[in-house]
């Protein structure tokens, strides 16, 4: 969720992280190594909030429990210094929203509610930027992204989070669901054309190249059953890819 870049939820960037654009995917993987793996589902003590959630916004399970474990360390009382709360790190007005949308109760910090709350807002990424764009408009707030895909940085936070779970969730897409009418009407379904990925020059230096990714609304392969309970198993697709002609902005 939306925060500010100091905020102790555990998605600052770290020194290991300061040179992401410039040495792309070797970084990556190496600071992904360096993650702890994310508890198993049989040691999920939330596992079955995580199944609820999963089937209802049409989510793979290991999405939700990479997202909650990057965004809280599974600290269901974790409260960042911008007030993001919870196990999925849910913001204030995002959860006064999606409280009402989903009738969900009126504590933020209940575990079920805020994975379901934090859940939906992924699916509504995920729906509005498809992958791996939905990660970054979660952590930094969909109008932060769409200044990124109108050409400005993203926060060197944003970066880092991306970075952290992108070897955890992948960046395969999912057969799209429903959103509600006020959603879709401030949807833009051409928006992953315009969509920016980090990319490595042949020179070494970093520049920003077109996705390569199809935005969910032109995606149609079947969404994983709610009940699948896959690891966290890093998808055969990258983000950060090598070109040897410069493209896109610079």
């Amino acid at each position: 969720m939306p925060r500010n870049p100091g905020s102790s939820s555990g998605t600052s960037a770290s020194p290991l992280l300061s040179g992401l654009l410039l040495t792309g995917l070797p970084l990556v993987v190496a600071y992904a190594q360096g993650i702890p793996a994310v508890p198993p589902p049989a040691a999920d003590p939330h596992a079955v909030f995580v199944a609820e959630a999963a089937q209802r916004f049409r989510l793979p399970e290991h999405w939700i429990r990479a997202v909650r474990y990057v965004e809280s360390g599974g600290d269901v009382r974790a409260l960042s210094s911008a007030g993001a709360m919870g196990l999925m790190q849910v913001m204030p007005d995002t959860w006064a929203d999606l409280r009402v949308r989903h009738r969900l109760g009126n504590d933020p910090f209940d575990p079920r509610d805020n994975i379901l709350a934090g859940t939906a807002y992924l699916r509504e990424m995920h729906d509005r930027f498809g992958s791996p764009g939905f990660l970054a408009a979660y952590n930094a707030g969909p109008r932060r992204y769409e200044d990124y895909l109108a050409g400005a940085p993203l926060p060197a936070e944003t970066r880092a989070y991306v970075a952290k779970l992108t070897p955890l969730v992948g960046v395969s897409d999912v057969a799209p669901g429903p959103l509600d009418d006020a959603t879709l009407a401030a949807t833009d379904p051409n928006a992953w054309r315009r969509a920016r990925l980090f990319s490595v020059r042949s020179d070494g230096k970093s520049t920003v190249a077109s996705s390569q990714f199809k935005g969910a609304r032109d995606a149609t392969p079947a969404a994983p059953p709610a009940g699948d309970s896959r690891g966290i198993i890093p998808q055969p697709d990258g983000l950060f890819v090598t070109r040897s002609v410069p493209r896109g902005l610079q």
